[in-house]
């Protein structure tokens, strides 16, 4: 069984990638529709994408149980939340004239009952609260650790205080996790490997 290996590594970059490219769209006070808006989001789009096979990797690296099936659900489903809000930033982008009427169309969509909570409050947290139980239970498991979900939870609250830290709070979680990539295979006698068999 093959591990997270550079999808966690690759991931976590790319969504460092989106918080960068995001500063340099607001350098000159301009950042809406446009080159800018669209490469930042669709980089952040890629990362997001790349955390899905990267969770299917980490449940791997767990035994079975109702805790590892149920935060790996949580988890992909706030990473499909999370996915639907890039890509509807980036249809909205690709349809405005201007700012104004990106704000427009964002407004028309969050206005739709259930997916303002859906897709941009509840939803999105989601993936972070399960990818800190996911790191969590992978330092119950020998694979991680112990500050790794701490630094994982500081690093998913870094972005609450401005977005401008997202390529912060994207290194951060890389460091959380990285410590996975080494891993290539489970050992032919472990228990959890034997667990699966």
């Amino acid at each position: 069984m093959k591990s997270p290996g550079v999808l966690l590594i690759s991931a976590p970059l790319f969504f460092s990638g989106y918080g960068v490219i995001r500063l340099f769209g607001l350098a000159d006070g301009r950042y809406g529709p446009g080159i800018d808006w669209q490469a930042a989001h669709i980089v952040g789009l890629i990362g997001m994408v790349l955390f899905v096979p990267a969770v299917l990797g980490m449940e791997r690296l767990l035994p079975r149980g109702k805790w590892r099936s149920g935060t790996v659900i949580v988890t992909l489903i706030g990473l499909a939340a999370t996915i639907v809000q890039f890509c509807a930033d980036i249809v909205f982008a690709a349809l405005a004239t201007d700012k104004a009427d990106m704000s427009r169309l964002s407004h028309e969509f969050s206005a739709i009952p259930g997916v303002r909570p859906a897709f941009y409050t509840v939803g999105p947290l989601l993936f972070f609260l399960g990818l800190i139980v996911l790191t969590a239970l992978l330092v119950r498991a020998g694979r991680l650790p112990w500050w790794s979900p701490v630094v994982l939870a500081i690093s998913t609250m870094v972005p609450l205080l401005t977005l401008d830290l997202i390529p912060i709070a994207g290194v951060g979680v890389l460091a959380s996790v990285v410590g996975l990539s080494s891993v290539t295979e489970f050992e032919a006698t472990s228990p959890v490997c034997q667990a699966e068999a």
